[in-house]
């Protein structure tokens, strides 16, 4: 924080296995599961990882501090909607037929 604007932000990731366990309860994956899924990296941290995070600057909130603007939106290439619609891409959008066959996925009606 500069003079009242944040302008990045970072994170500590986990590094005990107990919590990432327990993170992967919560997400609904049974311990079965997720060892099945994620057996290397539950392994790897048995013996002990340690802590690590980050932080990174924002391009756009250094841009708009810059530019003296309030809304970061007014410095963004491409900003989106309030709903995470990007209006320049038309995004998102329904996938054609195209799309559905190249990933081997299909819709069916939802029975009721």
């Amino acid at each position: 924080v500069l003079n009242g604007w944040e302008l990045g932000g970072g994170s500590i990731r986990i590094h005990d296995r107990a919590l990432l366990e327990r993170s992967f309860a919560l997400m609904g994956h049974s311990l079965e599961d997720a060892r099945a899924k994620f057996g290397a990296l539950l392994d790897a941290f048995e013996y002990g990882a340690p802590p690590h995070g980050g932080i990174a600057i924002g391009v756009e909130r250094w841009a708009a501090l810059l530019a003296g603007q309030i809304n970061i939106r007014e410095v963004m290439a491409f900003p989106k909607t309030q709903s995470g619609s990007d209006l320049m891409l038309e995004a998102p959008s329904e996938p054609d037929a195209k799309q559905w066959a190249e990933l081997g996925l299909s819709v069916r009606p939802v029975k009721s």
